[in-house]
């Protein structure tokens, strides 16, 4: 059996880490891929304390991004419900959808907070009422915005 050898990924790699993993491949595979496509670096006492270092620095980022989508979620939660006004048809059905984009524009007429629209899961809305939406503000943090289709 050969001997694994530490190395520190400088990129993404699939089915082997993420970048600033420490991984342990074969000799051969380090010695005549990885290193030359400059994909990873051998692991030194020093490399191995600025990986520690940006470990950390990218957990505080995570944290102060949880903080914020927290105190977003809860400013968001404030609001009884968003209006949106739709031309409407016979039985109360609405000309067209409601979008993500069209809640997205409604919060920012509301609470002039920017979201992003791929992080918003709402039901398919055809007819006037009052329906419920999610709005993903990070991994950890999501939000419930209730929706009133208007006639206009």
């Amino acid at each position: 059996m050969a001997k694994r050898v530490q190395l520190v990924l400088n990129q993404d790699i699939s089915k082997l880490g993420k970048s600033g993993d420490l991984v342990e491949v074969a000799p051969g595979y380090a010695r005549n891929y990885l290193i030359p496509q400059k994909l990873a670096t051998n692991a030194t006492p020093g490399i191995l304390k600025q990986v520690e270092r940006r470990r950390e620095q990218e957990r505080q980022r995570q944290l102060e991004l949880r903080q914020q989508a927290i105190e977003q979620k809860e400013s968001l939660e404030k609001i009884s419900s968003l209006t949106i006004a739709k031309p409407v048809g016979e039985n109360e059905a609405i000309f067209g959808t409601i979008t993500t984009q069209d809640v997205v524009d409604a919060i920012k007429a509301a609470t002039g907070q920017e979201i992003d629209r791929r992080g918003i899961t709402i039901p398919d809305i055809n007819h006037l009422g009052t329906y419920q939406a999610e709005i993903k503000l990070h991994s950890e943090v999501a939000a419930q915005v209730n929706i009133q289709v208007v006639a206009s």
